[in-house]
């Protein structure tokens, strides 16, 4: 057995191996032997008085909306990097103490973190730097558009062209991989948080009634179809501008598709421009083997279908759309030495310039 080989083992008894999808809207996290213990919202509750943290995940984002003027519910990611530093540093700590509860190493556990692709050095270095804050002996960065391809098994150190859509909460990432690396990328401001914003414009301008985020998000999930078919409605409850009282009105899958058609247009027309600057080998590997979807926005009714009549290439929902980014990092944490040129390039390791 190689040194290296008795390394790993050594590691492997002392110290854990955590994947960690950080989402603007949900954090997952993947631990080695164990798979996706922790699927929470990435909100953080503050009480402003005393500085402390309130509540993390699920129990935070609950309190949305619903606290008293000194606690205030944070999302310490927008558009998926770093807004608030040491409020993500406290809810990586929370959720990795979280996931090693039951099996707590003597090191600090070894981390993969998928982040946005187009990521800035900057921001690089804050989520490194708040992971290494909250416990983690090492960190790996990882782009969600890699992460999320490994993760649906497809071909990526192979010299295939794969493209693959993620549809998050802050971010929409379009990539095409070949070889190990990202061949054309583009990084969206549409995605999940966009299209509840959409809905609350929407309902507001049409039936004069104010709904909150939450609300905005449950009416997109049960009614929300990007392509005409069985009628859908839901009632919606909200806050008349006119009266200023509580008022209730039906909202239909049309009224839905109009809210949203065009954050939805802006998102093909991008995917088709990335296509349009693809080398043509490429392209004829994505054509033949088609677009994969992925992340939350995936599952909105119809839109694989919208997506293939504009391309005009066949579209693959994955059948766990969202823990795709969360299972890639499981698999780059197996094999780290296999997959260490997806891995973002740590400025530490890299040789000085000359």
């Amino acid at each position: 057995m190689k040194k290296g080989d008795y390394l790993q083992k050594f590691y492997r008894l002392v110290s854990n191996k955590i994947g960690i999808d950080l989402g603007t809207a949900n954090t997952l996290v993947y631990v080695e032997g164990r798979g996706i213990v922790i699927n929470e919202p990435s909100v953080v509750a503050v009480n402003q008085k005393t500085g402390q943290v309130v509540a993390v995940g699920t129990a935070a984002k609950e309190m949305l909306g619903r606290t008293p003027g000194h606690i205030v519910a944070i999302r310490p990611l927008v558009d998926g990097v770093i807004s608030d530093f040491e409020v993500t540093e406290e809810m990586l700590r929370y959720l990795i103490n979280k996931a090693q509860a039951h099996d707590k190493k003597l090191l600090g556990p070894q981390v993969v973190v998928g982040v946005p692709s187009g990521i800035t050095n900057v921001e690089s270095r804050a989520v490194r730097d708040a992971s290494r804050n909250a416990g983690a002996r090492e960190v790996f960065i990882v782009e969600e558009p890699m992460a999320a391809a490994i993760g649906i098994r497809l071909p990526v150190r192979e010299p295939v062209g794969s493209m693959i859509i993620d549809i998050g909460g802050g971010t929409t990432d379009i990539a095409v991989i070949s070889l190990g690396g990202v061949v054309r990328s583009k990084n969206l401001r549409v995605a999940g948080d966009k299209l509840n914003n959409d809905i609350i414009t929407y309902v507001r301008d049409e039936f004069k009634i104010l709904i909150g985020e939450k609300t905005a998000e449950n009416i997109k999930i049960q009614i929300g179809a990007m392509l005409p078919g069985e009628t859908r409605e839901a009632p919606v409850r909200g806050r008349d501008l006119i009266t200023g009282l509580p008022r209730e009105v039906t909202v239909t899958d049309a009224d839905i598709r109009e809210a949203l058609y065009q954050s939805v247009e802006s998102l093909v027309e991008s995917s088709r421009e990335i296509l349009e600057t693809t080398p043509p080998e490429i392209l004829a590997d994505v054509m033949s083997r088609g677009v994969h979807l992925v992340g939350g926005g995936a599952l909105i009714r119809g839109l694989d279908q919208m997506l293939h009549d504009a391309l005009k290439i066949p579209v693959y929902v994955d059948e766990d759309p969202l823990t795709a980014v969360a299972r890639g990092t499981g698999i780059i944490l197996n094999d780290l030495e296999g997959y260490k040129d997806v891995l973002i390039a740590n400025e530490d390791d890299l040789p000085p310039k000359k």
